[in-house]
């Protein structure tokens, strides 16, 4: 693929406290998603990537609203695998932490 045919990349941020439904916390595209990525990289927050269908669902939320119900399952693996990839089993362990 030629460097004409890479689509921009896209991002989204979510938050969630273990409460409520995650937020949107941040959102974009092109440069916007390289310094989202960034930041979340510099955090060590980990990043699910080649999702694009879910990015592109999550983008259409505005910013800091939670996202719908028909999102749930989705973001839930989601977070599952944020949770694996940093070696935390459960919102509780964030807590004390």
């Amino acid at each position: 693929m030629s460097e004409q045919d890479r689509k921009p990349p896209k991002a989204v941020a979510l938050k969630w406290d273990g409460k409520a439904a995650p937020t949107v916390t941040a959102k974009g595209q092109g440069d916007l998603a390289e310094q989202i990525l960034a930041i979340a990289r510099a955090h060590d927050i980990p990043i699910q990537e080649d999702n694009e269908v879910l990015v592109t669902a999550l983008a259409q939320i505005e910013l800091g609203d939670e996202i719908p119900e028909s999102l749930y399952v989705a973001v839930a693996q989601v977070i599952a695998f944020a949770y694996h990839l940093s070696g935390r089993h459960s919102v509780t362990e964030d807590a004390q932490a």
